[in-house]
């Protein structure tokens, strides 16, 4: 991989970026590494100047290492006798040239994205498999849980960021497509957009699933119709477009579609109760049938002519329960028809996918069931919670839930009211605190909560929360762990500090019971 002094002028000054330039040397210089981490930096370097906790000894450590150019915002004395490249946004010029150094590997996939408040990993692990059957695992993934590279078990990593910084990007995309890989499913985050992290990128079919208040705080977005405004770039940059008709905001939605897409290009779908506000024709259709605890079971049907085109009907059975996640697969059974899968593809594909930290379960002899699930924000809880009630004819339900510091902060008052509709008992526990005291957001979610509706717990070691509420819960009880899912570790003042998951937890509670 390489970068030459002449195609950086050229990529920036074609988006309007640059404000100025300092060249040293030639033009036809190249550049054989990058980074915007100055202890990564290599010989011959490009170095991004970016972050709010960028600090100019950074530049200086980079240009030791053998940097030969920056690129920044403003100039720094500190880059002296190297080039440099002056900028109006460094997250956009480090998306664009982070793409061109990499050779453009997006061009070589076949790219579905999905973004929404919730289902977007669900979504994507269902589209994956179904893609997997089609193509004999040649399928990426890059999720809030995994990043999936190749098919070999050492090019597959923990994912720190739903979305993560364009390099790192951009890096496994070519990781990617040099491993053999053919397509790649994605979740876009709306930070991914705030922070231009996908800046130039275009998917081949962006799903938008969602959108309820949410990731919404000092370090986030300012407000929901910055999150909203977010959330919408996808559909603007994808060459297809998918939406869930019974999303909110559907008439804002449907038009950023319409910004960049024709309307041949853009799909509906829906339940096969819901009726039609919007004037719109549905595409596809999902009909769900009887479900039990472990198993659900729906047909998906194309309604239109350009839906029926693919060729995609039929029933089709899930080991996740919830009509939410029936809707999650209906989703991805679209998605995967759009890159060329067939009915028996999807159906082989879907059957038995489980993902991990999602809708786990367990029976604990002489107490209730145990579920485990990543739900983190009102939209995911309420579809679980609601799930659960109808599905055990209103039991008791005992949650235990923290809310995670640093960002998120109006979940806290949603936790708060979703807990006050459908919970019993709540035990407010340590969900990745980062820089603030677990104490203090718990008292912020137990400030909402109805004391003479639900009975409030507060203990901040997360094992002895679950411990106590699975000892708490009598037959017939549900008791749902939220928040973690699978993640291996908590979030305490910038350290990844191990954690157990909250499944190996429940277990080992089982086990001494």
């Amino acid at each position: 991989m390489a970068l030459s002094l002449n195609a950086c002028m050229l990529i920036l000054k074609e988006h309007h970026l640059l404000k100025s330039s300092a060249i040293q040397g030639d033009m036809d210089t190249v550049m054989t590494s990058v980074s915007y981490d100055s202890r990564r930096v290599q010989p011959n370097g490009l170095f991004f100047c970016k972050g709010e906790n960028f600090r100019t000894i950074y530049l200086t450590m980079a240009k030791d290492k053998g940097a030969i150019t920056y690129v920044a915002e403003q100039p720094f004395p500190e880059g002296k006798g190297m080039n440099a490249f002056i900028v109006r946004n460094v997250q956009k010029a480090m998306a664009l040239l982070a793409a061109a150094y990499y050779n453009y590997p997006q061009d070589e996939l076949f790219i579905i994205a999905y973004t929404g408040t919730k289902g977007k990993t669900t979504s994507a692990y269902f589209t994956k498999a179904i893609l997997d059957q089609m193509n004999g695992g040649k399928t990426a993934l890059f999720s809030t849980i995994d990043r999936i590279v190749g098919p070999k078990q050492d090019q597959r990593f923990k994912s720190d960021l739903t979305t993560p910084e364009s390099l790192d990007l951009f890096h496994d995309m070519r990781s990617a497509v040099d491993n053999g890989m053919t397509h790649l499913v994605m979740e876009v985050s709306s930070q991914a957009y705030l922070k231009s992290r996908v800046f130039g990128l275009t998917y081949d079919v962006g799903f938008f699933l969602n959108i309820t208040p949410d990731h919404i705080g000092p370090n986030e977005h300012p407000n929901f119709a910055n999150y909203l405004h977010c959330k919408l770039q996808l559909l603007v940059n994808s060459r297809i477009c998918v939406i869930n008709a019974q999303t909110d905001h559907f008439s804002e939605v449907y038009a950023a579609a319409t910004t960049t897409t024709d309307p041949d290009s853009i799909f509906l779908f829906a339940n096969a109760s819901y009726q039609e506000p919007h004037n719109l024709p549905i595409d596809f259709r999902m009909e769900s049938h009887e479900a039990d605890l472990f198993e659900s079971r729906f047909t998906f049907t194309p309604v239109t002519p350009k839906a029926q085109s693919f060729g995609v009907h039929g029933d089709y059975q899930l080991k996740l329960v919830g009509d939410y996640n029936e809707s999650n697969a209906t989703a991805a059974i679209i998605g995967s028809a759009m890159a060329g899968a067939d009915t028996y593809e999807s159906q082989e594909g879907l059957k038995n996918v489980t993902i991990p930290g999602r809708m786990e379960s367990a029976q604990v002899p002489g107490h209730g069931a145990v579920y485990v699930d990543y739900a983190h924000n009102y939209g995911s809880m309420q579809a679980l919670l609601s799930f659960l009630v109808r599905q055990y004819k209103h039991p008791r339900i005992i949650v235990v839930l923290g809310a995670p510091g640093d960002k998120g902060v109006s979940r806290r008052a949603d936790f708060s009211r979703v807990l006050n509709e459908y919970a019993s008992d709540v035990f407010l526990t340590t969900d990745d605190p980062g820089f603030e005291d677990p104490g203090d957001i718990a008292k912020e979610i137990d400030r909402g909560i109805d004391h003479g509706q639900v009975h409030v717990n507060i203990e901040l070691d997360r094992p002895t929360a679950i411990h106590d509420a699975i000892v708490s819960s009598k037959p017939g009880d549900i008791v749902v762990v939220a928040g973690k899912g699978a993640d291996p570790y908590q979030k305490v003042r910038g350290i990844d500090t191990p954690y157990p998951t909250d499944m190996v937890v429940v277990h080992q509670v089982i086990d001494q019971l």
